[in-house]
């Protein structure tokens, strides 16, 4: 199904076909842009609210802007889709995070127009500064760096230091930062506190609008265009000394807040920072969800609601005969509460993703004990290492992929003081239609290298339920349980909870041909291979290892003493997971059994729906049967 753009984005492929529309025209552009926007998500799904708040932002900036020479940095990168549509990709854009189609993110080998690759958050100024500094190097003074920072991506610790380091230079860029008091979930902390601060002050306000029909008249001053800067911006220093600005304490110039929906004044102002040296930053202020009644009212629903109807607003979900299973995410949240009224030095803990990870079903019922931290993993793993000197029980929630920017704090602050933090790692595998910013890959292999570190994965909702249960029962100390995105395998999951003995698996299968060993949620797929191996006649058993660390040492002697053909399964990189696990103890026991991993590959894996993934990497219920009859036909060989 093609969706038909309107009238005026109908003649534009490129940015160069923007800018041969009238000014007094682009608000048209922008109606077509988002109405395009709602007509393809509704239909395709995706991300949603943060793309409508940019709309305007998006035209003007490659209106104003020579991209792709300039260099445009999104975000976060779901704030992206109205300038896909606008670089060259409107036609395919209904192929957005569809298997083997245009990635739901700004990607660098996808587009001359996406300048950095943006899946994660709080990047694009450090990056943007990196490209300024690179441009003044090669002289090419006129080259513009414009870094958008917006939906939560600013209370990033990372973009502080970008922005104390880019205060201290000389570089030319332009920091746009979207102030929508959002990021999935409502934005939280005293910067949220301090922007709503900014434009709600009457003597800012009223001083700012002096000094923008000022800069409205830059060009009729011709050569005192500095000394008039200067003295705006000694006026504008004056100021704030009656409002202190955070931006220009850490020097740069800062300019609004303006309205981010008024495309006419965005491109003027946009056209007036392009003559101003250095690094300065422009406050936008825009809606989550604009121009979509319904996104704008429930900003966290309309996220990425997945497929609607786009006249009533009815999210399409599916209809199922038999009950489902639940979220292992939401299994995570109503275990989570049901623990904490039982053990009071349960907190729990996330960066940013309360309704992702189900923590707000605790923030809701005991908001003095689960804390929003915003998008600062460091942070969230150290302030969980600080709650657990004092005798709390963090539950640290935090996607696999994310824990990758707080893995000093891991070592360092939790793991060599031997802490009781239990790291709840969610999305971790294959993320699914995110791609490989979100894949929760490496989780395994950076966690089990980690002295004093647990690490361990559920086979299903019961065993999510138990480990979880385990971890808090007794000082354990650091405690790592993942689980994948999406659905478990119990619809009646909410078992009695039982303390598992850390460092024990278990035998799910008999057979005597081939052991087929995996970690996790994906071992469901391999009792299904096994299941039909078994009506081929071959004789697979199967078992569930529960702990890549400790590994159960017993249950791995009896493999080895009983198997010629091992497999092992493990939804995670096969580069230092679970299988190099397996391999290690082979190697330091003597054994020398016939050893296959199936995995994540050594390559970065595109985005896809998790069994179209799990097909190509070869460790779906077909290819572990495939690896199965290699295994023991290399054995007949």
């Amino acid at each position: 199904m093609q969706i038909t753009p309107g009238k005026y984005l109908a003649d534009i492929q490129y940015p160069a076909d923007l800018k041969k529309v009238s000014e007094s025209d682009l608000h048209l552009v922008c109606q077509d842009l988002r109405q395009y926007i709602i007509d393809t998500v509704s239909v395709f799904g995706g991300h949603f609210g943060a793309s409508l708040g940019v709309v305007e932002l998006t035209v003007a900036l490659h209106y104003v802007l020579d991209t792709p020479n300039d260099q445009l940095i999104w975000d976060v990168g779901h704030q992206a889709y109205g300038h896909k549509i606008l670089t060259g990709r409107r036609d395919n854009f209904h192929t957005n995070r569809v298997y083997g189609g245009l990635s739901g993110f700004p990607k660098r080998k996808e587009s001359e127009y996406d300048a950095f690759g943006v899946g994660h958050s709080s990047t694009s100024i450090s990056a943007g500064l990196g490209m300024a500094v690179a441009s003044q190097l090669n002289g090419e003074k006129e080259k513009q760096i414009v870094a958008v920072i917006g939906d939560g991506a600013m209370t990033g610790g990372m973009a502080f230091e970008a922005m104390n380091h880019a205060g201290d230079s000389a570089a030319n860029m332009i920091i746009i930062l979207n102030d929508n008091c959002m990021s999935i979930d409502p934005n939280v902390g005293a910067l949220k506190d301090y922007l709503t601060d900014i434009t709600t002050s009457h003597t800012y306000n009223k001083f700012k609008d002096e000094i923008w029909n000022v800069l409205g008249k830059f060009s009729k001053f011709g050569i005192n265009a500095q000394e008039i800067a200067s003295k705006i911006e000694g006026g504008l220093k004056a100021s704030l000394l009656k409002h202190s600005n955070l931006f220009e304490s850490l020097n740069l110039r800062y300019f609004g807040p303006v309205d981010g929906h008024d495309v006419h004044h965005l491109v003027k102002v946009l056209e007036d920072l392009k003559h101003i040296p250095g690094p300065k930053i422009l406050h936008c202020v825009t809606t989550k969800g604009k121009g979509y009644a319904l996104a704008e009212k429930d900003q966290t629903l309309w996220h990425a609601p997945g497929k609607f109807d786009k006249i009533t607003g009815e999210i399409h979900k599916k209809v199922f005969e038999k009950p489902q299973p639940p979220k292992y995410q939401d299994v995570f949240g109503h275990t989570l509460l049901e623990l904490a009224k039982e053990n009071q030095a349960i907190v729990g803990v996330t960066p940013a993703m309360p309704s992702g990870s189900s923590m707000n079903i605790m923030m809701k019922e005991m908001p003095d004990r689960a804390f929003d931290v915003g998008i600062a993993e460091q942070h969230a793993v150290t302030f969980s290492a600080g709650l657990a000197t004092m005798g709390k029980v963090p539950f640290c929630n935090i996607y696999s992929t994310f824990m990758q920017r707080g893995y000093d704090q891991v070592v360092h602050d939790v793991c060599l003081q031997n802490l009781q933090v239990v790291f709840c790692l969610d999305r971790a595998g294959f993320a699914g239609a995110d791609g490989p910013t979100h894949h929760g890959a490496y989780d395994i292999a950076y966690m089990r290298c980690i002295p004093n570190m647990i690490v361990s994965a559920p086979m299903n909702e019961e065993e999510l339920r138990n480990l979880m249960f385990t971890a808090q029962a007794e000082n354990h100390g650091p405690f790592t349980i993942r689980y994948p995105r999406g659905e478990g395998v119990m619809p009646n999951w909410k078992t009695d909870l039982q303390k598992i003995e850390v460092g024990t698996g278990r035998k799910i299968k008999d057979g005597n041909e081939v052991a087929i060993v995996s970690l996790g949620h994906i071992g469901n797929l391999a009792l299904k291979a096994a299941n039909q191996l078994a009506e081929e006649g071959v004789s697979a058993a199967v078992y569930d290892a529960r702990f890549v660390k400790p590994l159960d040492t017993k249950l791995f002697h009896h493999i080895f003493q009983n198997f010629d053909n091992i497999i092992t399964v493990e939804d995670g990189c096969v580069m230092g997971g679970f299988g190099s696990a397996v391999l290690e103890f082979a190697a330091d026991n003597g054994y020398y059994s016939k050893v296959k991993r199936l995995g994540i590959p050594d390559e970065v894996i595109e985005h896809g729906e998790q069994s179209e993934l799990y097909r190509d990497c070869g460790y779906d219920v077909q290819g572990i049967s495939k690896a199965v009859y290699a295994l023991l036909e290399t054995v007949k060989a």
